[in-house]
């Protein structure tokens, strides 16, 4: 049996790995590993810095923490959210934004939870492609949005 084959194979396959984990530790914050959770808001978060923080259950950015989502009868129900801050799942992930800029987003499909938790009249604004609004949030707000399709969301 001739084993060059497979074994050109897996060292391809082997380089291919390498180089894939190396560029995705090398966006990463000095010290940290990627891990999932974070690819999965680098994919949701398009054009933002990267994380100041990453640790194995949380990313942490200036005015937005990403963990996993609650799991079960929590998923569906009013979202666990700060005074001041506007959560909401998106694919299994928990976004809680709690600063007052624009972010721009891309890959949020689906239905998920939200909790507007600001200051009582703050408006979430929530944005189509062309940037004209979709929808809003005055707080204190609770409920099911469909994601798809936002494109950017202001939380103030």
């Amino acid at each position: 049996m001739n084993l060059a084959k497979p074994a050109a194979l897996l060292i391809a396959a082997t380089a291919l790995v390498a180089g894939s984990t190396a560029a995705a530790t090398a966006a990463a914050p000095a010290g940290t590993r990627v891990t999932s959770l974070q690819q999965t808001a680098d994919q949701v978060l398009a054009g933002h810095p990267k994380p100041l923080k990453v640790t194995a259950d949380q990313v942490r950015y200036d005015g937005l923490t990403v963990t996993a989502a609650p799991k079960g009868r929590a998923a569906t129900k009013d979202l666990a959210c700060g005074y001041g801050h506007l959560c909401m799942v998106v694919k299994g992930t928990k976004f809680d934004f709690y600063k007052c800029q624009t972010w721009t987003l891309s890959n949020w499909t689906g239905d998920g939870p939200y909790t507007n938790n600001q200051t009582p009249g703050t408006v979430a604004r929530f944005y189509n492609r062309d940037g004209s609004v979709r929808w809003t949030s005055t707080a204190y707000d609770a409920g099911t949005a469909t994601w798809d399709p936002i494109w950017s969301l202001r939380p103030c």
